[in-house]
């Protein structure tokens, strides 16, 4: 199981990639906050929504027979929030500003789902573009 210091790294890292995001959490499929790295957000109450919603995307994505879903993401009027799978257990959560470049968002978002996965799962980290 990785520390909360190599979460808040892989978060430091990402949010340095997008300055747009501004906020990021990695929280436990349960909601429980496990790292964050935000300015003004309330993570403690952002958390289990994420993860309440993630688990809604889940299965829609099932019900629809297409599979496990890996991302949900929602254009709000002040900004983007998205929520990625982390591995077997976690999500990676992300609050933007209205003007994010989305492209690069989902791009280094599911760079930092891959991280969290392995640093939390122990397992040896894959390529982007392997994940199915």
């Amino acid at each position: 199981m990785a520390t909360e210091a190599e979460l808040v790294g892989e978060l430091e890292r990402l949010r340095a990639c997008v300055a747009q995001v501004t906020g990021a959490l990695v929280v436990g499929d349960d909601g429980r906050v496990l790292a964050r790295d935000v300015s003004g957000e309330h993570p403690h109450h952002l958390g289990p929504r994420a993860a309440e919603a993630l688990r809604t995307a889940l299965r829609l994505a099932a019900a629809a027979g297409h599979g496990t879903a890996r991302e949900l993401l929602v254009r709000a009027d002040h900004g983007w929030v998205g929520a990625y799978t982390a591995g077997r257990s976690a999500a990676l959560v992300l609050v933007t500003a209205p003007q994010a470049n989305v492209g690069r968002l989902r791009l280094e978002a599911l760079r930092s789902s891959t991280r969290i996965s392995a640093l939390i799962d122990g397992a040896p980290e894959q390529q982007e573009n392997s994940r199915p």
